[in-house]
């Protein structure tokens, strides 16, 4: 009897203990979330005052809660926009260095060729006066076709240079030949004698390796800053799938929902939905460290022998000497041309009786330090690619390490892994933090990902960055590609753009000599046929203007003006 009386007094004791805290609960106050609800711009309408039933929770935990169906749909749609959001933020400075640095360079090169230009008109101009300027449209189009170059077009350099000296050989022929006439036919052939003769002695050789170089390396480089700024605003601009927004809305939001909005989401638990979220673009940071790596060695290359600065600055010097080699050779020279090609037939007019010695006998002295024009940040090639250089390291790994910056604890997550939310309620997180990478998130316990379905706009972009890789691995070794988009999708942009939103797969390259590193040739072999099909380009120096000017009047009006 007295047993079953303390049965009775025990029930009755857990009756009225639950239906105490039955009443607790029911009667908590959902103000706090009504406060953080509102904060986020929403309308208090329909929101309740105190906990009611959370049968039609489709996200967040059920039970009593805070949020009513509207309020779930608007928070699941509010935790999509922040978590673009965190990205964009968080991946803020490396794009915008890329931005920033890829406009600096860029500018700096167009800047030099710009101030190298008008550098030579003013010599020229208080030197020659008239008879420059009657020319000088020769100047400026050489100056047209190197920015061309530099900004994509489909400029052959090595070309170029071969090209030029086989005209200068045919212009300082003639002028060193005067008393002859010589048709359109036999100038070819004296063409034909420039590698054969080496009139001009080693200086073809060198300048051609220096200044194809050079060009190669700081067009190749700020294409591939170029690159690099496209592949991370696209990156940047996550895909949200609907899995990750459910995992997203339960990690920020559904803390509202029980009425506690303060609390943030525990630091395992924010990496395990990150990682989930994410997964596919730390598949991109294998690619991404490659390119990075291959724009340090193109960099280094940049402060070292392919230094354009050091190139531009003593061509007038270099082909100067060219010039006086001629001259002094051409006794030689033009006794084998009339071997090879027959004599010529008199023209009539007597070969003047000032040598052509008098006419360059003089060589042109070059600016100082302080003359040279500087750009109008007032910096030089090695200090700005220094400071690219310091920026580029810093991006390393970065897609990789996008969840722990997102995620960094006192920023997003709670520091005390006993004061957070765990996905359901205030309390320590226990599963384990997944790897990175797509494959890895099979055993993600907060994010349903589908391995087998890789993001395609990530799997271009690491394309894109792989086959600029592998042009940066070439200009390193002194070699050009020149991309053909077969899609015909992308389109050229922005200076020093010779690689735009589909540039992918076809290519040729010129060699030159240099050290070579590992750049994968095994698609270019069937290509490289096609290389001489490529453009032309051009050099440029203060001796050619003089050249050039020169060979276009005739001899007596040469005297006479320059004497």
């Amino acid at each position: 009897m007295y047993a079953m009386w303390r049965l009775q007094v025990a029930l009755c004791t857990l009756s009225v203990l639950s239906l105490s805290s039955a009443g607790e609960s029911k009667a908590r106050s959902c103000s706090e979330a009504r406060q953080a609800y509102t904060a986020k711009g929403f309308s208090l309408i329909n929101v309740p005052h105190q906990e009611i039933s959370g049968e039609h929770l489709r996200v967040c935990p059920q039970g009593y809660t805070c949020c009513t169906s509207e309020m779930e749909d608007k928070l699941h749609q509010q935790s999509k926009l922040e978590f673009e959001n965190l990205v964009k933020n968080s991946s803020h400075n490396m794009r915008t260095t890329f931005v920033s640095r890829h406009k600096k360079f860029d500018e700096f090169f167009l800047e030099l060729l710009d101030n190298s230009e008008k550098s030579l008109n003013s010599m020229f101009t208080r030197t020659y006066g008239k008879l420059y300027m009657q020319n000088s449209e020769v100047f400026q189009d050489l100056f047209t076709e190197l920015k061309r170059y530099y900004t994509g077009g489909n400029v052959n350099l090595e070309e170029m240079l071969n090209d030029f000296w086989s005209r200068l050989l045919e212009r300082m022929f003639q002028l060193l030949n005067s008393q002859y006439h010589f048709t359109d036919d036999y100038l070819e052939c004296v063409s034909k004698y420039t590698d054969q003769l080496k009139p001009f002695g080693d200086v073809p050789r060198k300048l051609k390796a220096q200044v194809t170089r050079a060009f190669i390396a700081a067009r190749t480089f700020v294409q591939g800053l170029m690159v690099g700024r496209e592949v991370a605003n696209r990156v940047a601009k996550v895909n949200v799938l609907p899995a990750c927004v459910r995992a997203l809305t339960k990690m920020l939001y559904c803390p509202y929902c029980r009425g506690m909005p303060g609390l943030k989401p525990c630091h395992n638990y924010c990496h395990n939905v990150m990682r989930g979220c994410l997964a596919n673009q730390a598949d991109l940071d294998a690619e991404w460290n490659l390119f990075i790596d291959a724009m340090l060695l193109v960099a280094d290359r940049l402060e070292g022998p392919f230094n354009i600065e050091a190139v531009i600055e003593p061509v007038d010097i270099k082909i100067s000497d060219a010039i006086m080699t001629m001259q002094d050779n051409s006794m030689q020279v033009s006794a084998k041309v009339f071997q090879g090609c027959g004599q010529p037939k008199q023209s009539g007019v007597g070969r003047s009786a000032r040598g052509i010695s008098d006419v360059f006998s003089g060589r042109f002295r070059p600016y100082t330090p302080e003359e040279r024009p500087t750009t109008s940040a007032g910096t030089s090639l090695d200090r700005l690619v220094i400071d690219i250089k310091e920026k580029l390291k810093e991006s390393k790994r970065f897609w990789s390490n996008l969840p722990d910056d997102i995620c960094a604890k006192g920023k997003l997550t709670e520091s005390d892994e006993y004061q957070c939310w765990n996905s359901h309620t205030k309390g320590r997180y226990f599963p384990e933090v997944v790897g990175e990478g797509l494959t890895n998130q099979v055993s993600n316990p907060e994010v349903d990902v589908d391995i087998t379905r890789p993001d395609t706009l990530i799997r271009q972009q690491i394309m894109a960055l792989r086959v600029m890789t592998n042009k940066l691995k070439n200009a390193y070794n002194g070699n050009d590609i020149y991309f053909q988009d077969s899609s015909d999708e992308g389109s050229t942009s922005g200076s020093g753009s010779g690689c735009s939103d589909g540039c992918t797969t076809e290519f040729v390259f010129v060699g030159t000599e240099a050290p070579v590193i590992g750049a994968d040739r095994s698609d270019e072999r069937a290509a490289a046929a096609a290389a001489a099909a490529a453009g032309k380009s051009f050099s440029s120096g203060p001796s050619l203007v003089l050249v050039v000017a020169a060979l276009t009047l005739p001899l007596g009006a040469m005297q006479t003006q320059w004497r």
